[in-house]
């Protein structure tokens, strides 16, 4: 759903007069549709954000899929990598993403989970979306790149590097180690300039972010229909699609 928000309260109107399963909602329009659902998740209550809304009985329910579709996306390329050992950088605290990705890494209690942003004071207002025993410390990027040995994780969570400005990328790799596995969850370039020198770096992996979109849709589909659609076998398709192969 994409336009101006003067025009919400009609298209949600018009929505709800449709007998639909219901639909997806993007930015910048996560926060605003709240105030337009019956009914939250309980997830989705503590993020303060819906992406996928469903008609339940002629009720609305809003549900946040990204965390657990990005978690999903990642289990599925690399099936051992989050345990109570793992270590994980978070960069970027600004958007919805990194709080459903946040919420939902911590969810598979994982050791650690460090919050690298510009700006340290909107990176703890993550803090509170903690789960369970999660350790979690604020960082500067500065800080986040003389660190990034000690994680087996790192996920790019916002805009930089999205094209047109392909040029970009949020900290320096210099110090990655060997075996870590670096997420971006930009897809458009396919092999942002983070994942390239990533994947420069001798036995480090990468995680595209056309994945977490597909597994966050797989996510909606089973919410409407309560069927289970595998998106495996999408996951190369769409790469090379993006790829323009």
């Amino acid at each position: 759903m994409r336009g101006n928000q003067q025009v919400l309260p009609s298209v949600i109107k018009q929505l709800k007069e449709q007998a639909i399963d219901g639909f997806n909602v993007t930015v910048p329009y996560k926060q605003v549709i709240v105030d337009y659902l019956d009914e939250l998740d309980p997830d989705a209550e503590i993020l303060g954000a819906v992406n996928t809304v469903v008609n339940q009985n002629g009720k609305w329910k809003g549900y946040s899929t990204d965390g657990e579709g990005y978690v999903r996306s990642i289990v599925d390329r690399y099936p051992a990598l989050l345990n109570r050992e793992t270590s994980v950088l978070l960069l970027g605290a600004g958007g919805g993403a990194a709080r459903g990705i946040y919420r939902a890494l911590g969810q598979q209690q994982v050791k650690r989970i460090d919050i690298a942003n510009r700006s340290k004071e909107k990176a703890e207002d993550l803090l509170p979306l903690r789960f369970g025993n999660v350790q979690t410390s604020v960082l500067s990027y500065p800080e986040a790149e003389l660190k990034l040995a000690e994680y087996d994780l790192v996920v790019q969570t916002t805009s930089v590097g999205m094209k047109p400005n392909v040029d970009k990328q949020i900290i320096s790799l210099t110090n990655l180690r060997t075996q870590t596995v670096v997420s971006d969850i930009v897809y458009q370039p396919i092999m942002t300039k983070l994942l390239a020198d990533a994947s420069k770096c001798g036995g480090a992996s990468i995680h595209h972010g056309h994945a977490m979109l597909l597994y966050q849709g797989q996510l909606a589909f089973e919410k409407w229909t309560g069927k289970n659609l595998d998106v495996t076998h999408l996951v190369d398709k769409l790469e090379n699609k993006l790829r323009g192969v």
